[in-house]
Formats: C-alpha cells, structure tokens, sequence
C-alpha cells in the first residue's frame, strides 16, 4: 500500500511547471531543496485547473460559518 504525502501549498513555495511534450505531460515541482514532482497528462490539467476554485468556495464557506 503507497503511502500518502503531504505538501503543504503556501504563497511561498517555489513552484516550477515543464512540459514534457514526449510524454505528452507537464510535470509540476513544488519546492527546491527536496522537490515534489507531479506529473499531470492533458487531460488532468483541465480538472486540476478547476479544482481550487472549488475548494476556495469552500474555504469561504466555512469561513461564514464559524463567525456565525
């Protein structure tokens, strides 16, 4: 069984994209001393790019809700 990793994602971490047009992916690495990559093929980055709007709709929400 893999284990799972956690980046933390700030405003402060340095974030490289490449694109690995062989592969037909883009590769993401966040970090510079111990960098995480994150391949991601054509189709994936159209879900990747939706999803923080998602998840910052979310973060307001809960926002609301707990200075009510």
């Amino acid at each position: 069984m893999r284990e799972m990793v956690d980046v933390p994602v700030t405003a402060d971490l340095p974030i490289r994209v490449r694109a690995l047009s062989v592969a037909d992916l883009v590769e993401i690495r966040f970090g510079k001393a111990f960098p995480v990559s994150l391949p991601a093929d054509r189709a994936a980055l159209c879900t990747l790019g939706s999803m923080p709007g998602i998840r910052t709709d979310e973060l307001t929400a809960d926002e609301r809700s707990e200075r009510a």
